[in-house]
């Protein structure tokens, strides 16, 4: 995850160090998502994935057998080097706010929360509006923002800290730190990093924002993009007020009218 359209990119993704880690901190297997969105990556032929960070899924993709279009975008370039050690996909540095795809993929993810880093109204609606234009007549949109109701910042605190080792084998520390009070729909924390090796901390200052499911479901209906489905959790279970999750699939919405059930036939074969 990173920012869009002009937020600022966080330390743990611009330093080289801390990108390295990303994976070390989130690899696949403890990645509930990859296991929602790879098959969805799958079965379409052209796939954007906004804020791709090292590219773990697109990079699962080929592996798995895609032979179609892969693009990755991501403004942090210490991730993305990490991303480029596959040739075979496209990798873009920038936002949606610097690039200009019309009607290119048939599916655009936002993965591991990248969609909270979109702090204002302008930013949503602007990255939206950019995703609608980037789909295909009959292409989707799935994303998915942490519940505000569950309230997950309450566990960001030192004593859920998470050590790991890194691929020189160097032991490192991550410890978040919210912010408080809490107001509003935003949360503003700090992740610090400690190894015994180094000479000082590192720390990577991070805001997100929390939209609530309505406040959510408005901004998507609003940049002409149709919500099909919502599910409350990676196994497509309801929504509801108990969900870690609001994951969101979203169609892009008819121009002036034309068929759009071939593609909603290909999504639902896919919930099995």
């Amino acid at each position: 995850m990173s920012w869009y359209f002009g937020a600022v990119v966080d330390r743990a993704f611009i330093d080289a160090g801390l990108a390295g880690l990303y994976d070390v901190l989130h690899p696949w297997g403890s990645r509930r998502d990859f296991d929602f969105y790879l098959p969805l990556v799958m079965d379409a032929e052209a796939v954007l994935d906004v804020g791709c960070g090292t590219g773990a899924l697109l990079h699962g993709a080929r592996e798995a057998g895609h032979t179609g279009r892969l693009c990755g975008l991501d403004p942090a370039d210490a991730m993305l080097d990490r991303a480029r050690t596959r040739s075979d996909v496209e990798w873009v540095l920038g936002d949606l706010a610097s690039v200009a795809w019309d009607r290119e993929f048939d599916l655009v993810v936002m993965t591991g929360h990248v969609f909270q880093v979109l702090l204002g109204d302008d930013e949503v609606r602007g990255t939206l509006r950019a995703v609608r234009c980037a789909l295909t007549d009959a292409g989707r949109f799935v994303f998915e923002t942490r519940n505000p109701l569950v309230r997950a910042w309450e566990r960001w605190t030192p004593d859920h800290a998470v050590e790991v080792t890194d691929p020189a084998g160097v032991v490192v520390r991550m410890a978040d730190q919210v912010e408080t009070p809490v107001e509003g729909d935003r949360v503003r924390f700090t992740a610090t990093f400690t190894s015994p090796g180094w000479d000082r901390p590192k720390v990577s200052r991070s805001t997100l924002r929390f939209l609530d499911v309505d406040s959510l479901s408005a901004f998507v209906s609003d940049a002409g993009l149709v919500i099909e489905e919502q599910f409350g959790d990676w196994d497509r279970a309801p929504l509801t007020d108990t969900s870690p999750e609001i994951i969101t699939v979203a169609q892009r919405g008819r121009d002036s009218g034309g068929p759009r059930d071939s593609g909603l036939r290909r999504w639902r074969s896919l919930r099995g």
